[in-house]
């Protein structure tokens, strides 16, 4: 009967995916800086795709911009970067580069104003992007990507696609445009379209997609910031003990001959073993029963010949199910030790 429970609980493990090697996967940044460079120019104060002005109603693409920046700053893992915020026409730095955090970015978000003057403001975006290499592009190092949320339009100054070629050509693919684009006539559509094409790191998407669907936010930052790879952690396999036991069964002993010979094979990886209980009897104990679980495949790898200096045994109690413990085969799949290999 023992033997049958056993294969029972391997064959739902199988299906489950808690058998064999599994790759976790996560995320790695693209870019070292990001800048949000969000156009404060009298066009951003008109509404967007309606009346002209805001108080005829309509909403303003500024305050789009404004939302966007909020939503994305959400989204956006917090992997190391540096990063600031800053407006251009007229150019101001509301948050000086430094590591990120989404709280660390949230309030000079908020400080952004959407209710000034319209009258007598120019739209020189060309001259903005030109006050973003001054500072803070210059002083950076690595790879910068800057959100640009603009609506492309430009009534004075120099052309900002040239201007933004012209950075692209000095600092390469060090350099990514992100375009949230707020157009709402052909000639800034064509604008943030050509700074876009001016590179293949560089990202657009609209902003009112951008604002509807979260699935587009997601592509949007994973274009613009980040990517996934399979992580340096690879579960190998588990291995399964009797209820409050925590002898390897002879039956699991080829997984773990297995492991051992992978590890072998390989000098600079590492072995993390996790031990985990069903949750019968007291969180205190099962703490200690999962660490007795791993401890006990850490010997076993031990005796076989892997230092026990890169082997790293831990317990989980019975705080991380798989299955549900109000069924004798659920519980069986959580008395466990998963064997992870760190490469």
């Amino acid at each position: 009967m023992k033997k049958f429970n056993v294969v029972v609980v391997m064959l739902i493990a199988l299906v489950l995916g808690l058998v064999g090697p599994a790759a976790a996967k996560k995320q790695v940044p693209k870019v070292d800086n990001f800048i949000f460079f969000v156009d404060h120019s009298s066009s951003m104060a008109f509404s967007y795709k309606g009346q002209r002005y805001v108080q005829f109603g309509g909403v303003s693409k500024i305050m789009m911009a404004k939302s966007l920046a909020r939503e994305l700053n959400k989204m956006i893992p917090e992997l190391g970067y540096k990063a600031g915020l800053y407006t251009f026409a007229p150019y101001k730095e509301y948050l000086g580069m430094a590591p990120y955090t989404q709280a660390g970015m949230a309030p000079a978000i908020e400080k952004i104003k959407t209710d000034y003057e319209i009258y007598g403001r120019l739209t020189p975006m060309g001259w903005g992007l030109e006050d973003l290499d001054k500072l803070p592009i210059s002083t950076l190092s690595g790879k910068t990507g800057v959100f640009i949320f603009s609506d492309g339009d430009s009534n004075r100054g120099v052309d900002p696609v040239a201007v933004a070629q012209s950075l692209k050509g000095k600092y390469g693919d060090k350099l990514c445009f992100f375009i949230v684009d707020l157009s709402d006539n052909k000639h800034g559509q064509e604008v943030l379209k050509a700074i876009a094409a001016l590179g293949g790191c560089n990202c657009i998407e609209l902003g009112e997609e951008l604002l509807r669907n979260e699935a587009a936010r997601t592509k949007f930052l994973e274009c613009a910031l980040y990517e996934w790879i399979e992580d340096e952690i690879v579960i190998f396999r588990s291995i399964y003990f009797d209820f409050d036991k925590y002898n390897i069964k002879k039956e699991f002993v080829p997984v773990l001959e297995e492991g051992v010979s992978i590890v072998q094979g390989k000098p600079k990886t590492l072995v993390i073993l996790e031990g985990h209980t069903d949750s019968i009897g007291s969180e205190q104990y099962n703490m200690g029963l999962g660490q007795r679980r791993a401890d006990s495949v850490k010997a076993f790898f031990v005796k076989k010949g892997i230092d026990a200096s890169r082997i790293e045994a831990i317990s989980f109690g019975e705080s991380d199910p798989v299955a549900t413990n109000k069924t004798a085969q659920g519980r069986a799949l959580n008395r466990r030790c998963v064997i992870k290999f760190k490469n």
